[in-house]
C-alpha cells in the first residue's frame, strides 16, 4: 500500500469536509487556500457558481494597502482576514461558512479566521 503524501491526505479531508459545506446566496461559502508563497480566499455562491469577492496577497489593492506582496506569515494571514471582511461587508455579505480547504484550524487557516470575525463576518 502506498503512503499518502501530505497533499493527497488534504485533499481527503478536503472532500469530506465539502460534502456538508455548501454556499447559498444567504450564506455564502468562503474558501480559503494557501500555497507555499501566498494566500487565496474565494466568497462563493454555489447554488449559481458565481465567486461574489475574492482576495489574496498578490492582489493589487492588497500590496497598496498593506505595502507588502506574499503571504508567507501569520501576520499576513490576519491582514487578508480584514481586508476580505472589508470588501465583503462592503457588498452586504454579513454571514458565511467557512470552508478551511482540508488546512488543518490553527497557524494562518485560525489567524485569518479570527481576523476576519473581528472585522464583522459571522461564522
Amino acid at each position: 500500500m502506498a503512503v499518502k503524501t501530505r497533499r493527497e491526505k488534504r485533499l481527503i479531508r478536503h472532500k469530506r469536509v465539502r460534502k456538508k459545506i455548501f454556499g447559498t446566496p444567504e450564506r455564502p461559502r468562503m474558501a480559503f487556500y494557501r500555497s507555499l508563497n501566498n494566500l487565496y480566499v474565494q466568497i462563493i455562491d454555489d447554488e449559481k457558481g458565481h465567486t461574489i469577492v475574492s482576495a489574496s496577497t498578490i492582489d493589487k489593492d492588497f500590496v497598496q494597502k498593506y505595502g507588502k506582496r506574499g503571504g508567507k506569515s501569520i501576520e499576513d494571514a490576519k491582514k487578508l482576514g480584514e481586508f476580505i471582511a472589508e470588501k465583503a461587508l462592503a457588498k452586504g455579505i454579513t454571514k458565511v461558512v467557512f470552508d478551511r480547504g482540508g488546512f488543518k484550524y490553527h497557524g494562518k487557516v485560525k489567524a485569518f479566521a479570527e481576523a476576519a470575525r473581528e472585522k464583522g463576518l459571522q461564522f
